[in-house]
């Protein structure tokens, strides 16, 4: 199982990149991950962030189309998921390492209480889905003003 190792020169390797691939064509899927990290190569990738006035989630899903994705919002946990189609005359070739992904896909986020998902809204372009969940309007932080006693 280890011979393979023989032959691997570190000294070329850009940093410890042979180790991480070895472990990913050892341990397909990632092995394990916490409840706040996904293994890597999980499509699509996504960034989620806020602001004083809104949940974002970013949705990176290039070569697909807003009609490819599916989102829904239920118990506070967002899902996104579709399907992406294989390459066309993909079948043919003889794969010696494939990174991209293609088939079902699902991906869910945990999202924080006291969003007003009556006004979330999902815009998709050059293949990024942003998803924009508004805070209520009770959850935002205000300014409160000092008078003068």
């Amino acid at each position: 199982m280890f011979g393979d190792l023989r032959g691997l020169d570190p000294a070329r390797a850009q940093g410890m990149e042979w180790v991480r691939q070895l472990f990913d064509e050892m341990f397909p899927g990632g092995g394990a991950a916490d409840i706040r990290s996904v293994p890597s190569g999980s499509f699509p990738p996504i960034n989620v962030g806020r602001t004083d006035e809104a949940v974002r989630v970013y949705v990176f899903a290039p070569g697909l189309g807003a009609e490819d994705l599916e989102v829904s919002l239920q118990d506070n946990v967002l899902t996104v998921a579709g399907r992406r189609e294989a390459p066309a005359g993909d079948e043919a070739s003889t794969r010696f390492r494939q990174e991209r992904f293609h088939g079902d896909f699902r991906r869910a986020v945990a999202l924080p209480e006291g969003l007003d998902i009556d006004r979330a809204e999902a815009r998709f372009r050059d293949g990024v889905c942003e998803i924009v969940l508004p805070k209520r309007d009770e959850l935002k932080p205000r300014r409160i003003e000092v008078q003068a006693a």
